[in-house]
């Protein structure tokens, strides 16, 4: 089994979707990376944008999946063959998400907090993952 871990920015607010009967969250994260470059010394950055796919029917999450949102995404790689108008084959590589949590936005975290939604408003601490279940009648 392969697991990727990711946490970045998101690079656009998400869109629900239903498939086949099936609901399906989607949205895009971006992961920048700094490094030093070995000729020039200059620091650089690289971006990588990781697809996400969170098939789920908890879609109590999607409100909160803003651009520019700070999310921590969890699940296995989904490679997909298609072919282009042209007839060239290509691949897609899409994460199929199995656990996402927000961490703060963009601007919560410039100005030091770490939960707020982009809106200015405080947004929960949600830990979506689809084995996560809902019980009120917890002893604790």
């Amino acid at each position: 089994m392969i697991k990727l871990q990711v946490i970045g920015n998101l690079g656009r607010d998400c869109t629900v979707n239903t498939v086949n009967g099936r609901t399906v969250i989607n949205f895009s994260v971006a992961h920048t990376e700094k490094f030093k470059d070995s000729n020039s010394g200059e620091t650089k950055s690289r971006t990588t944008w990781i697809e996400c796919a969170y098939w789920t029917d908890r879609t109590a999450i999607a409100p909160y999946l803003k651009k520019g949102q700070i999310v921590y995404v969890e699940g296995t790689p989904d490679t997909r063959l298609y072919q282009t108008q042209d007839g060239t084959s290509k691949s897609s590589l899409t994460l199929r998400i199995s656990n996402v949590q927000l961490l703060g936005s963009r601007s919560s975290t410039e100005e030091g907090g770490t939960h707020a939604a982009s809106n200015g408003t405080h947004a929960p601490e949600v830990a979506a993952s689809p084995d996560f279940e809902s019980n009120d009648d917890l002893p604790f």
